[in-house]
């Protein structure tokens, strides 16, 4: 979380202050109506401010225009109509204005830098780029301009270049504690996370009471696996700020980690009541209750989950592994359905549906389910061997022996794919490769022997077969 991009709106204070500020506006215009510009420009000047900072873009159009009528040289004016456009979004009309005010006053580093950030929102980055090169012509140890384009090579996502800039701000004025913070932001991309931890721990000293410094720390010690500290790093971007769901969320996460999953769930439950829209802590809830055990509570939340994302395909598969488990097989399979329907190229899903299926004495469906997986995952060996054993449960043995043959195919030594083979060859009647097949799953595993003289006392108490096998017996 970048610090530009971290301050948070209080809606309550701004409501507060409406009533004062239309005054303060109506007054303003009288004035105007009554005096003569030149008699009040100041007011005028002060009103204009209050309306850009309050986002009252129409009357702060009324105020700086009624000031360019009467001065229309003076650059300042236009530098600040075209911040105001600028905020209202209007970018192009607000280049035309810096422009203007360029050409009255040339090489005005303020106007420089307003420019840029306009082009930059125009998405024109070159161009922001020289207009930020350009302030070094006439004040070359500007560090606004310095770290401006260290956030503009980082919204670019080119770190390297990005912490050039960044660290030369810092050099110029190393009390430039917002570039601390963005240093951080840096390093944390670029993995250097021992620096990244400096650099935010340097922008504290600062600003010890910033949440979101505590909250990107947190962020950064729990990537160095220091977990503990990264919850402590929470706890006081928390203290700070109790209604940050990403706080609560990424402390439930650390302490999920660290095994503490009684307290990861209330984390996650403060996040979903902070952000009501959180589907990422219901299903983080859900999947600790399906870890210890309670299935039901693990439903109420899977369920709670895609309830406000019904897209939603981790969760509609693991609330069919839930329902699964519970026995509850067609709850289970129409989520299972949905998560196919979501993501057609997942194995898992399918894998899932098959081996319900099979559970359901449904092994036609079971084999097409579990070939529908081996498209998408061909050397999945797991897959394989359920379809080969499904296969020769229905009978299907040539597809069956293939199937024993693919598992072969990713694990050579696989003594269980060698004894189902034999099986099948001995229902075949193909004595020879039976044999063959149970002296590798012998030599592999000898367990099978015994395994085997359980299943077929008549077949290895013959003296053909023990003439076949020899040695192996």
């Amino acid at each position: 979380m970048s610090y530009l991009d971290s301050e948070y709106f209080d809606e309550e204070y701004f409501y507060e202050q409406s009533k004062n500020i239309d005054d303060e506006i109506k007054r303003c215009k009288e004035m105007v109506s009554i005096l003569s510009v030149y008699e009040c420009a100041e007011s005028i000047e002060e009103c204009f401010q209050v309306c850009l900072e309050n986002e009252r873009y129409e009357d702060g159009l009324f105020f700086i225009n009624n000031l360019l009528d009467t001065f229309p040289y003076n650059s300042e004016y236009w530098q600040k109509k075209g911040s105001l456009l600028n905020s209202a979004g209007k970018f192009e009309e607000s280049i035309k204005c810096y422009n203007k005010s360029l050409s009255l006053n040339p090489g005005d580093s303020d106007a420089l830098m307003d420019k840029a950030a306009a082009e930059e929102n125009l998405g024109l980055l070159e161009e922001a780029k020289d207009s930020l090169e350009s302030i070094f012509v006439n004040d070359p140890n500007n560090e606004e301009a310095y770290f401006n384009l260290g956030m503009l090579y980082q919204r670019k996502e080119d770190f390297n270049r990005a912490l050039f800039y960044i660290k030369k701000a810092i050099e110029i004025d190393p009390e430039f504690y917002e570039a601390f913070y963005e240093q951080g932001y840096v390093y944390e991309n670029l993995k250097d996370y021992a620096s990244a931890l400096a650099s935010y721990d340097k922008f504290l000293e600062y600003e010890p009471y910033n949440t979101n410094g505590w909250y990107n720390r947190g962020i950064v010690l729990t990537k160095m696996n220091k977990l503990e500290k990264a919850v402590d790093s929470y706890d006081l971007a928390l203290a700070l700020k109790e209604d940050f769901p990403n706080a609560w969320f990424n402390k439930g996460n650390a302490l999920a980690d660290l095994g503490r999953l009684q307290s990861a769930v209330e984390c996650f439950k403060k996040a979903l009541e902070y952000d009501k829209y959180d589907e990422a802590s219901a299903y983080n809830i859900a999947n600790i209750y399906e870890e210890l055990g309670d299935l039901n509570n693990a439903i109420k939340y899977y369920t709670e989950s895609i309830k406000i994302n019904d897209q939603y395909y981790d969760a509609y598969l693991a609330r069919g592994f839930c329902y699964d488990s519970l026995g509850k097989f067609q709850f289970a399979l129409k989520d299972f359905n949905k998560a196919i329907s979501l993501s057609q190229d997942s194995a898992e899903a399918w894998y899932a549906k098959a081996d319900l299926e099979y559970s359901l004495g449904k092994l036609k469906e079971a084999v097409s389910s579990y070939k529908s997986a081996l498209q998408i995952e061909p050397d999945n060996y797991e897959v394989w061997f359920n379809l080969a054993e499904t296969l020769t449960e229905i009978g299907d043995w040539l597809e069956a022996i293939n199937s024993y043959d693919q598992c072969l195919r990713i694990k050579p030594a696989d003594a269980h794919s060698f004894y189902g083979k034999a099986k099948i060859n001995f229902i075949l009647r193909r004595t020879q490769e039976a044999v063959e097949c149970l002296k590798s799953a012998f030599s592999i595993d000898p367990t099978f022997r015994t395994e085997f003289a359980k299943e077929y006392p008549e077949i290895i108490s013959s003296r053909l077969f023990k003439k076949l096998l020899g040695e192996f017996l």
